[in-house]
C-alpha cells in the first residue's frame, strides 16, 4: 500500500490530492475513475462500526459547507468542503492523518485509495 504521506507532500490542493488518491488506486484497478457520486454515497453511509460515529454526517453535518461538531465532545469543527474553508486538503499529510483517524472511527477500517480520492472529488463539488 501506498501512503499518500510519503507519496505527494507536495500535494497542496484538494484536487492534487484527489489526482494522487486515484492514481493509486489505478496502480491496483487500472480502470478506476473517481466519482463524486460515489464520495457522496460514501459521506452518507451509514456504518455499524461505532454508534456514536455512524457517518461522516454525525461531526461534519449533511452539508458538508457547513461548521460541524464532534459528536462526543462537542467541539466545532470547521467546514470540511474546500469552497467554505480554503485550508482543507492543502496538506497531505493533515489529510492523511485525518483520514487514518476518521475512517477508523467511523468504519474501523483505513479508507482504501478509492475512497478518499471519491470522498475528496464529492468535497470539491460542494459548493
Amino acid at each position: 500500500m501506498v501512503c499518500l504521506s510519503t507519496f505527494a507532500f507536495s500535494q497542496t490542493t484538494a484536487t492534487s490530492q484527489a489526482a494522487s488518491w486515484a492514481q493509486v488506486a489505478k496502480s491496483s484497478n487500472p480502470n478506476y475513475e473517481a466519482s463524486a457520486a460515489r464520495g457522496k454515497a460514501f459521506y452518507s453511509q451509514t456504518f455499524t462500526h461505532n454508534k456514536d460515529f455512524p457517518n461522516c454526517a454525525a461531526c461534519h453535518t449533511a452539508y458538508p459547507a457547513a461548521q460541524g461538531k464532534h459528536a462526543i465532545t462537542g467541539k466545532n469543527i470547521s467546514p470540511l468542503a474546500p469552497s467554505a474553508n480554503a485550508d482543507r486538503f492543502t496538506e497531505a499529510g493533515k489529510t492523511d492523518k485525518w483520514f487514518k483517524r476518521n475512517c477508523n472511527d467511523v468504519l474501523g477500517r483505513e479508507c482504501s485509495a478509492e475512497e478518499k480520492a471519491d470522498f475528496i472529488s464529492y468535497l470539491i463539488g460542494v459548493k
